[in-house]
């Protein structure tokens, strides 16, 4: 797979200062133009355009960028293109920064999973008829990706790597920075860097700005994309630990019983009364084709033996799995410790393997818990088998919600 970015569109070499100044001030006038149009028709874009500083960036930047504070344009690009190309280029870097697609990469190829990047963002813009597309550049889209996230976009182009060319599926829009790593300083003439310390704080700053975007644009405003990120900003978080607490508690069922009072009762009745059930009867499986280690299982599978401590009875059966089910284990309160079980696997992910076992071992559990990386190529199971919670384990995709039962996540605080 080729890689190497190039574009149909570059500035031209021989352009004089003179012209290039002329048209730099008139580029800064489109750009107010466009985020008004963005403010008119687009709420939530345009609002969090006026968030950002607008900068020239010619001497080093052939089309456009966003760190998250600033949007740097090169003039001979933005002159090009109407005022409607102009409103994509700029909801296109904003949504850049809505995603984090500068701080998800890790250790992923920085072109290729900035071509993913690219395919999430126009889509949605496509989508949406946010601006119009630009038609100088032949832009990273396919409704194929359609409610995708970047990475597994970045997998699936990684799985084509040696059955296509990618500099036939498109070409960057923009400019992806890298924000920790760049040669550049951080002036006028270059590129930006960042400490961690200033990436955590532009983060949050995003963060504000997003809420406060969507607040002033409105119900329905907001791309859905976006709005799950912001409900997950807004609404009140448990931990993992006290999500698990609680969906193991309500296995155990109340029940009444209809038993003689007691002979110090001054009435003569017999009324219903409760009787708690304490038997758990869980189900666990670990996803070990992921990024699981050690000490994350460990963890997790001592705060499971931590609240099953508390009740009097139980049984937990524990697998692994990857594309089928293998290691099966089973404890009770009365033999056998959660700590001490042993994973091992590694390969595919097929969450259906799940259902498939237990209906196949006739195992229909009160509670099935799922330790996994949240990364599912197709089905995410049998949501009418039974209580189902997905504990996600790793940084795949912050945004990662199963389409049914509960989704925590390991790490949240």
């Amino acid at each position: 797979m080729s890689v190497d970015g190039k574009k149909n569109w570059q500035p031209n070499p021989d352009i004089t200062p003179e012209e290039l100044d002329r048209m730099t001030t008139d580029v800064f006038d489109r750009i107010t133009v466009a985020r008004v149009g963005l403010l008119l028709k687009h709420p939530f874009f345009g609002n969090m355009a006026t968030r950002l500083k607008v900068k020239a960036a010619n001497d080093w930047l052939p089309t456009a960028a966003v760190d998250g504070r600033n949007l740097y344009f090169n003039a001979e690009f933005f002159n090009a293109m109407d005022n409607a190309e102009i409103e994509f280029v700029i909801a296109h870097e904003i949504l850049h920064c809505v995603f984090d697609h500068l701080g998800r990469r890790n250790d992923r190829d920085p072109k290729l999973y900035n071509i993913a990047a690219d395919y999430i963002v126009n889509n949605i813009l496509v989508r949406d008829k946010i601006g119009a597309k630009p038609k100088l550049v032949d832009c990273f889209q396919d409704f194929k990706y359609e409610g995708w996230t970047s990475e597994q976009v970045y997998d699936d182009l990684y799985e084509q790597a040696d059955k296509i060319d990618i500099n036939e599926l498109g070409e960057m829009l923009d400019e992806h920075l890298d924000l920790e790593n760049s040669d550049h300083t951080n002036d006028d003439q270059s590129g930006p860097t960042y400490t961690k310390e200033e990436l955590k704080q532009i983060k949050d700053q995003i963060k504000e700005s997003m809420l406060s975007a969507a607040q002033a644009a409105g119900a329905g405003k907001t791309p859905g994309e976006v709005a799950r990120i912001i409900k997950q900003f807004t609404e009140p978080k448990m931990n993992w630990r006290e999500i698990l607490q609680q969906q193991i508690q309500s296995t155990v069922k109340n029940d009444y019983s209809f038993s003689r009072p007691s002979r110090k009762s001054q009435y003569g009745v017999v009324l219903p009364g409760t009787v708690n059930e304490e038997t758990i009867d869980v189900c666990i499986a670990l996803d070990t084709s992921g990024s699981i280690s050690n000490e994350q299982l460990m963890d997790f599978l001592g705060e499971i033996q931590s609240i099953m401590d508390q009740y009097n009875d139980y049984n937990v059966k524990v697998w692994c799995f990857d594309t089928k089910v293998y290691n099966l284990e089973e404890f009770t309160a009365h033999e056998g410790d959660l700590t001490e079980y042993e994973a091992a696997g590694g390969g595919g992910t097929d969450f259906m393997a799940n259902w498939d076992f237990m209906k196949e071992e006739g195992i229909e559990p009160k509670k099935f818990i799922m330790f996994t990386d949240g990364y599912c190529w197709g089905s995410w199971g049998d949501e009418t088998y039974c209580d189902t919670v997905f504990v996600l384990h790793s940084n795949y995709d912050k945004d990662t919600q199963a389409p049914f039962g509960v989704t925590t996540r390991y790490d949240e605080a």
